[in-house]
């Protein structure tokens, strides 16, 4: 082959190299959806010193460590999918917005030792708060995406939460 034949050739090369390396990364977008039990026996870490104007009980600053279960359904008896295992701030001091820093920690199913790591503000008396995915592990390692958080039910009294998840995520496969 002469040196002009591979000169003609090699743009060719060069784009199929590209298209190869290009398909390799492709990213798919999984929805997930399960239910996190919120309950607050979550450990408080720290204790802020201004009351929220409408909970007197609840402070700015007030910190929660958690570790609460993920099920297939809003029941509490429903199937376990994983934990959301992180914290969140009281980060607001005139209403109910948490900073939320939390892993997904998938313990059985087809994501089963994988994670879906969270970072956000979560206004919790809004009806559908954005919750952006900033990378995860496993089948979900560089993952990007975002979910949405709806309240499914709440008890005024102790506090305790059952939220929706939708997650929608894209990972490489």
């Amino acid at each position: 082959m002469s040196s002009k034949q591979t000169m003609q050739l090699l743009p060719v090369l060069v784009s199929f190299a590209l298209l190869l390396v290009g398909a390799a990364a492709v990213r798919k977008t999984t929805h997930l959806k399960f239910y996190m039990h919120d309950v607050v026996t979550a450990v408080r870490v720290a204790r802020g010193v201004t009351p929220l104007p409408l909970e007197p009980a609840i402070r700015f600053g007030d910190m929660f460590v958690i570790d609460d279960p993920l099920t297939e359904g809003p029941d509490a008896a429903s199937p376990v999918v994983g934990t959301a295992q992180g914290f969140y701030i009281f980060a607001s001091q005139t209403n109910f917005a948490l900073m939320l820093t939390v892993n997904m920690v998938f313990t059985a199913g087809p994501h089963n030792g994988s994670t879906i790591a969270v970072l956000a503000r979560d206004a919790i008396l809004d009806p559908v708060r954005e919750l952006p995915v900033v990378g995860g592990t496993g089948v979900f390692r560089g993952a990007t995406g975002y979910g949405l958080l709806r309240t499914y039910s709440a008890n005024s009294t102790t506090f305790n939460a059952v939220l929706q998840v939708d997650m929608y995520v894209r990972a490489r496969v």
